[in-house]
């Protein structure tokens, strides 16, 4: 062989060596990128309602204490057989409360926590309390529509991912029949 074909033939063989170490680098780039991008999805709330069956995200990272304290009632089930006893059309519906009346709670309070990241919009799940800010306990609520006022002064700790339509049904005295975490 000549010496341009001698060349040419390492060329070739630098060229291939060169392909198989960048396919390699980008399959062990594809993995870090997978591992890297494993996420723990968030808890679901089901809410077992007389018009049917509303679910919402839970934002566990976001808004830890309300959270927490949701689940723990759930779980407990605080919330089985609880009235809407406030619904404000077009603004929101409100359970949580076991007398009934709007004026009832669980034995706990929380600290009022808000994350300026989580906004009332349509669908929007918070902590509803007395105009003490730290006094939320059971009480919770879903908008019927986006609520920018409430934002910086309520605890928004979920968002409807399925059943708004069951959200824009209910009615003051419909009953949340249980709640299912999952």
């Amino acid at each position: 062989l000549d010496a341009g074909s001698k060349q040419e033939q390492k060329n070739q063989r630098y060229l291939q060596n060169s392909t198989l170490y960048s396919n390699k680098l980008i399959f062990l780039l594809l993995i870090l990128l997978i591992i890297g991008c494993k996420t723990e999805m968030n808890k679901t709330a089901v809410l077992y309602t007389n018009k049917g069956i509303i679910k919402f995200e839970l934002f566990e990272k976001e808004a830890p204490i309300s959270t927490k304290n949701f689940i723990d009632l759930a779980n407990s089930g605080f919330y089985t057989n609880l009235k809407f006893h406030r619904v404000v059309p077009g603004f929101v519906i409100q359970t949580g409360d076991p007398t009934g009346t709007g004026a009832g709670g669980s034995d706990d309070k929380i600290k009022l926590e808000i994350n300026p990241k989580l906004k009332h919009t349509l669908g929007a799940v918070g902590m509803a309390r007395s105009q003490d800010p730290d006094s939320a306990s059971s009480q919770f609520y879903i908008t019927q529509a986006p609520q920018p006022d409430l934002d910086g002064n309520y605890a928004v700790f979920g968002q409807v991912i399925e059943g708004m339509d069951i959200v824009q049904k209910i009615k003051q005295g419909d009953i949340l029949e249980k709640v299912e975490i999952k």
